[in-house]
């Protein structure tokens, strides 16, 4: 019918220089103005740490990010003193990095000590002694304080 009216069909280009490079580096290149892009959808993650300590215990975490830090059970003494107030004396803890070490005179005595950090936030959390020069201080070797300040009681303190 279109051909008895002297009509003729438009031509289409070939599938390639219609999709543009989106579909392949082959592709023709696109001309003219690009689509609009979709709408933006944020998608939070939840925050992953290094190290989950079990639920079923009671334990401290960073009061900055809630990172898990150490478990109630590791605790070895509430009497300490930490350059910005009072401190826990923990045999481990989980989600934390260490500093150079460095001589301190605490008020124990001389200590090489080692600054500890959150992994997940950066905030300095308190130490890690690395060596103890007096005798009656070598217990506190390889322990770590937490600065109260920088911890929440996290699960289970009900």
């Amino acid at each position: 019918m279109c051909v008895s009216q002297g009509l003729t069909a438009p031509s289409l280009p070939p599938p390639r220089q219609a999709l543009g490079s989106l579909c392949s580096p082959w592709a023709a290149p696109r001309v003219g103005p690009l689509p609009p892009a979709p709408a933006m959808v944020r998608i939070s993650k939840p925050k992953t740490f290094q190290a989950y300590l079990d639920d079923c215990h009671r334990r401290y975490s960073c009061a900055h990010c809630r990172a898990h830090l150490a478990n109630h059970d590791d605790l070895i003494s509430k009497s300490f003193q930490g350059s910005q107030g009072r401190a826990y004396l923990f045999n481990s803890v989980v989600n934390v990095g260490c500093g150079p070490a460095e001589e301190r005179v605490l008020l124990t005595g001389l200590h090489a000590v080692a600054d500890i950090h959150c992994e997940n936030c950066k905030t300095t959390l308190g130490w890690k002694y690395e060596q103890a020069f007096e005798s009656s201080q070598k217990y506190k070797e390889g322990k770590y304080i937490i600065e109260l300040n920088h911890m929440i009681k996290d699960n289970g303190w009900d």
